[in-house]
């Protein structure tokens, strides 16, 4: 190095600082970092676990709290009034109007196989809340995984007892519900500390190895059922009619019968009654039934003339005029 550049340490001297100055810095600095190791804020929705020497001794509420300095004491900050979320099978990149997820690199905890020996690829989200902060803590390690651990072994459990249409159509919330309920149970008897509010099946797909496949087995069952239903409704429609057809039929032939029956009981009492006329006044009765039989009978066979065949005289005069004729003879015909 140059001779220029380097520095005389013999013409160096110490500043004139007294004894008493430094003895207040060192109270200042111990008491600095005594003020910032034993003073510490609990966020609203948090609560702070305190520990001495590791061991739990005290919960502390939101808001300026103290604790013994120096490393005496420490506190862990746990959310219990904040709504947590596991997500499996995926993960969230970007949240927002536009959600962005990253679901290929998680094949391993959604692909599942169903209980007809299909494969699935289940997507779902756990939302929970930590109701005990001690058993949180100190009652299993590692809390968290081991809970994603639970929430793993329970879908599969759950995916594998039901066939790949359930889990993809109807059986979805019925599935979220059950994995619900045994992770609750779970929770409790490991004592976790945790309370699941709601498991939701994010997306449920069919593996994209076999989606081609499974398409097509779609498709079909899809058909088939349009065709079964096309036949119930042409049996809806041809069945019911030939029934009304053939209840309209009865009825029309019980009205038929009851119309003859009555009719013949009508015609019967008549005949009765005007025999009972008869056996009383046998010539007038006769000479009333003429008459009345002849009052329908002639306005029915039109103009007639009845001349007496026995008359040999002068020959009777009758006025045919054209008009009448005419007329008689479009009647006739």
């Amino acid at each position: 190095m140059n001779e220029d550049y380097q520095f005389d340490f013999s013409k160096f001297r110490f500043p004139n600082i007294s004894l008493r100055t430094i003895r207040w810095v060192i109270i200042g600095v111990i008491l600095i970092i005594f003020l910032v190791s034993s003073v510490f804020t609990v966020n609203p929705e948090e609560i702070g676990v305190i520990q001495r020497f590791g061991k739990y001794t005290r919960v502390v509420s939101p808001g300026l709290n103290f604790k013994l300095p120096f490393g005496i004491e420490t506190v862990k900050k746990v959310p219990v009034e904040r709504q947590l979320k596991e997500e499996f099978g995926f993960r969230t990149k970007t949240a927002g109007v536009r959600t962005e997820y990253a679901g290929r690199a998680y094949q391993k905890e959604s692909l599942m196989l169903t209980g007809d020996l299909n494969a699935g690829e289940v997507e779902w989200i756990v939302q929970f809340r930590i109701s005990d902060p001690y058993k949180f803590l100190f009652k299993v390690r590692n809390a968290i995984s081991t809970f994603r651990d639970m929430n793993e072994a329970l879908m599969r459990e759950v995916v594998g007892d039901r066939s790949v249409s359930e889990v993809l159509t109807i059986g979805r919330v019925e599935i979220a519900n059950t994995v619900t309920t045994k992770l609750q149970e779970l929770c409790d008897q490991y004592e976790t500390g945790i309370k699941v509010d709601q498991v939701v099946l994010q997306d449920v797909n069919p593996p994209d190895a076999v989606k081609p496949a499974f398409n097509e087995v779609n498709e079909a069952q899809q058909e088939r059922e349009k065709l079964i239903n096309q036949a119930r409704s042409e049996y809806n429609k041809v069945i019911p009619k030939a029934r009304g057809d053939a209840l309209r039929i009865i009825e029309e032939a019980r009205g038929y019968a009851v119309e003859r029956v009555n009719q013949s009981r009508g015609e019967a009492a008549r005949f009765n009654s005007i025999f009972k006329e008869y056996l009383r006044a046998p010539e007038v009765t006769r000479q009333r039934i003429y008459l009345e039989t002849m009052n329908d009978v002639l306005p029915r066979v039109g103009r007639k003339l009845i001349t007496d065949k026995e008359a040999t005289g002068i020959l009777p005069l009758f006025q045919f005029s054209k008009e009448g004729i005419s007329k008689e003879g479009k009647k006739n015909e």
